[in-house]
């Protein structure tokens, strides 16, 4: 099988990473692209960290179970296929699904971390980071995390204060500079979507 050409996709929390991502999704088959994302690699909930006010921290690179991630990242692009169940956050109203890697000719790998975990970063062909304002990416994760992991709002906002907003300058942020593309979702991402998109089919038409 040849080398599939593999992409990282980061930026911050509430920066509409996934919005992104599904949209350019949506013109490609699962034998065309191949979706691995971070989310699906946090560790149990009894191996994270808990701050001083006995709140679990799942913004902190050691909240991954990183080698495991780095191994079958790998296993993709050496043509394995992956099983994975999904990863809820503890949220008691969703059912967790098990979750098929199949390798493709582009492989995405999206999450906070991926530009931090060094072995992964090696991985890429192509780095995007998704940038958005501050007061945006804080609606965005009070909509989130109300909704999709049932936490109650003034949990949201001591999160984003205490983890979220300190795990962005610490880990994603400096990593900006090193990013092939960046796309600025302050308004929209539809123009940095359609340059994304369009570089997708011209890859797929030369591999």
């Amino acid at each position: 099988m040849k080398k599939p050409y593999v992409i990282g996709i980061t930026g911050g929390s509430g920066s509409g990473k996934t919005t992104f991502i599904k949209k350019l999704m949506k013109g490609f088959s699962d034998k065309q692209l191949c979706l691995v994302s971070q989310d699906d690699y946090y560790k149990p909930r009894e191996k994270q960290k808990t701050d001083a006010m006995g709140i679990k921290n799942f913004d902190l690179p050691r909240s991954i179970a990183r080698k495991e991630f780095e191994s079958e990242l790998k296993e993709l692009t050496e043509g394995k296929t992956i099983y994975r169940k999904e990863y809820v956050f503890n949220n008691e109203l969703m059912e967790p699904k098990m979750i098929t890697y199949k390798p493709a000719p582009i492989i995405l790998v999206e999450g906070l971390f991926v530009f931090h975990f060094k072995k992964i970063f090696n991985l890429f062909d192509l780095k995007i980071c998704i940038d958005a304002r501050e007061d945006l990416k804080i609606i965005r994760r009070i909509k989130r995390d109300k909704t999709e992991r049932n936490y109650p709002l003034e949990d949201v906002l001591y999160r984003y204060e205490h983890h979220v907003s300190p795990a962005y300058d610490k880990y994603i942020k400096p990593y900006k500079e090193k990013a092939d593309l960046i796309v600025n979702n302050h308004e929209s991402f539809d123009r940095g979507l359609e340059v994304v998109r369009g570089f997708l089919k011209y890859k797929l038409k030369k591999i």
